[in-house]
């Protein structure tokens, strides 16, 4: 099975897989986004994320490569009425365009279907694409999770330390980086104990 043909396994049922609700430690930062602000949401899946991000009043790029998962977030979108806030981006996340200095934040939740080559890259084209001065926010699982198996890969090398999000951001000015567990509860794709990596980063 292709990845594309895996999530879209996951996205073409009924309902949001991962729910309609911000991500949590998403939710947590709304007092980074301002109004007007451009923000490049990054593997957004049904869009649970952009959609919030554009309640906040920021101009949202919603990307993922599902077609499903787009139809759901389009929907959600207008169901919350900020569809003319969000365009949606069908592209793979490992061959996009990163245009330098174009964003005023990035947001990548749950992104870790990356091997550390891609997601090497993909870290080095979010760098290069968020403007001086602007913000990375990423949360993803911790290595414990491989014992908790409440959600995410099931692949070591794809998981989280604090040191490498701290190495893969190092040339940022300001950088918070924060380990813990927490029970998650979004949808059917989370739920239960998790092992969590937060980071909070300006370029």
């Amino acid at each position: 099975m292709s990845d594309l043909d895996h999530w879209e396994a996951r996205y073409a049922i009924e309902g949001y897989h991962f729910g309609t609700a911000p991500n949590v430690f998403l939710a947590r930062q709304a007092h980074l986004f301002k109004a007007g602000m451009e923000v490049l949401a990054i593997a957004d899946g049904e869009g649970r994320n952009g959609v919030w991000l554009a309640e906040q009043g920021c101009k949202v790029t919603s990307q993922d490569f599902s077609p499903s998962a787009q139809e759901k977030a389009e929907q959600l979108a207008k169901d919350m009425g900020v569809g003319v806030d969000v365009t949606f981006e069908r592209s793979d996340l490992t061959a996009r365009d990163w245009k330098p200095d174009t964003y005023d934040a990035v947001v990548g939740i749950f992104f870790q279907f990356l091997s550390p080559t891609n997601r090497k890259a993909v870290f080095e084209g979010i760098r290069r694409t968020v403007k001086p001065g602007g913000l990375v926010l990423i949360e993803g699982y911790g290595q414990k999770q491989i014992d908790y198996e409440t959600g995410g890969p099931k692949v070591l090398e794809n998981l989280y330390t604090e040191d490498l999000l701290r190495d893969a951001f190092a040339d940022f000015s300001a950088v918070e980086v924060n380990a813990y567990d927490a029970e998650v509860s979004e949808g059917r794709g989370h739920n239960g104990l998790s092992a969590l990596v937060d980071f909070v980063g300006r370029r």
